[in-house]
């Protein structure tokens, strides 16, 4: 009766302690996108459509790691890392047109081959996936361990 009253006690404890570190992660990319977006900004003006495009991607992405640092310690916390993964992967490439950049700016067109960039980030990201995934297989596999036959 006693632990249980103690584990009832932790478990508040627990919750706020994931509260607190998913919003300070969360703020933590939130400045760190402000600060890069500071940098960013007179490209804005040339490229179209630059800043929704980032702001969208900023958002989602520090939603799911907020949710991610609130499932820490369960199964949820690796769905929703395999999720961010496949969203960077899915955005990175719809966002570069499938690596082919063009803009016009008054009389000059400009056309970049981002192609090499885009399958050196994808492959990163995909090294990032998989680790998620591993991490998944891991975590299981401990609670198989662990758990009362």
């Amino acid at each position: 009766m006693v632990e249980d009253e103690k584990s009832s006690a932790i478990r508040p404890r627990k919750l706020i302690v994931r509260v607190l570190r998913a919003t300070i992660k969360g703020l933590l990319f939130f400045a760190l996108y402000y600060v890069c977006w500071l940098f960013l900004a007179p490209f804005a003006k040339m490229i179209p459509d630059l800043q929704q495009t980032v702001q969208i991607f900023v958002r989602v992405y520090i939603c799911l790691v907020v949710v991610g640092e609130l499932t820490a310690g369960t199964i949820y916390q690796h769905f929703f890392g395999v999720a961010n993964d496949l969203f960077v992967i899915s955005y990175l490439i719809l966002s570069l047109n499938s690596g082919m950049f063009s803009m016009t700016y008054q009389n000059v067109a400009l056309e970049v081959d981002l192609r090499l960039f885009l399958m050196i980030a994808t492959m990163l990201s995909f090294i990032g996936l998989s680790k998620t995934i591993l991490q998944a297989i891991n975590f299981v596999s401990k609670k198989a361990e662990n758990a009362p036959t």
